[in-house]
């Protein structure tokens, strides 16, 4: 298994205002696979944001390591080459646009690595237009909804072309089709780049679309697996003050109420399949 991020037995911990010590993160061991997606879930509080910013060294570990491509992300001297491997996109737009036009703003990033002017053009416009933005590539930035800023956020990160795009609940602010059009970019640099994904959300319907889901819960993972494997476990999710995909409630529901049903459902098409089949056999 080739891994692009590896954390181990990571704490993370602060002093707060009053001089007390705060842990957040309880020696986590996680490794994230090269081309994979991975959702990671958690409620307000858990450590999953403070993990996001772990992973490309914006955070350091109070103890434990986390190496990306092999680079401790605590030595400075790798820095540059860990951001440069790691895009992290933050949830509130207004933290990482830096530019008064958007096309310069989505440049930005480009232009820091050195890249030359005519590509730099090219990456821009590709970026632009794959959030849905392109339109909007003269105007400024603060004029724009907060949906449309954070889609411009997730362009300058894809402009500066990572290998692993971390996104801290990027759809948070965004209509339904805007958190569609997000979600469906994400899925194809996914797919057809092989670009690794890590996605911070709080929507159950988009972890499930992920090739592994991990669960956090006062600073430790407390799941980890198959969005199939994660979901079945509805009890202990609700546990944890989280929910799971609104066909796979349905269906376990339905079997804790005696019907025959199958509750492998993650989306709705799943769900209607053995809905039909379960009424099938009650006719019989």
């Amino acid at each position: 298994m080739d891994n692009i991020i590896e954390l181990k037995k990571v704490v993370f911990d602060y002093t707060d205002e009053n001089d007390l010590p705060v842990s957040v993160l309880d020696e986590i061991s996680l490794s994230i696979e090269r081309g994979s997606f991975t959702a990671v879930l958690g409620h307000n509080g858990s450590g999953k944001s403070t993990m996001a910013k772990l992973l490309n060294g914006l955070n350091k570990p109070s103890s434990g390591t986390v190496t990306v491509n092999g680079m401790d992300t605590a030595d400075e001297k790798h820095e540059f080459e860990v951001r440069k491997t790691v895009g992290l996109v933050f949830q509130n737009p207004d933290n990482q646009i830096v530019a008064s036009i958007v096309e310069e703003d989505v440049a930005f990033g480009p232009e820091n690595l050195g890249v030359e002017p005519k590509e730099i053009r090219n990456r821009v416009d590709e970026a632009l237009k794959s959030v849905g933005m392109y339109e909007y590539r003269t105007h400024a930035p603060f004029k724009l909804s907060g949906g449309q800023k954070q889609r411009i956020a997730i362009a300058g990160i894809l402009a500066m072309q990572p290998e692993c795009i971390v996104l801290d609940e990027p759809t948070a602010m965004l209509d339904p089709r805007g958190r569609s059009e997000v979600i469906e970019t994400i899925q194809r640099l996914n797919r057809e780049k092989g670009m690794t994904i890590v996605l911070i959300t709080h929507y159950m319907d988009e972890a499930a679309l992920a090739d592994r889901v991990v669960v956090m819960d006062g600073g430790k993972v407390i799941l980890d697996g198959t969005p199939m494997d994660v979901f079945g476990h509805v009890t202990e999710l609700k546990s944890v003050g989280l929910d799971v995909p609104q066909p796979t409630e349905l269906v376990t529901l339905l079997k804790a109420d005696g019907v025959d049903i199958d509750t492998d459902v993650l989306d709705v098409d799943q769900c209607v399949e053995v809905l039909v089949k379960a009424l099938h056999l009650e006719e019989k």
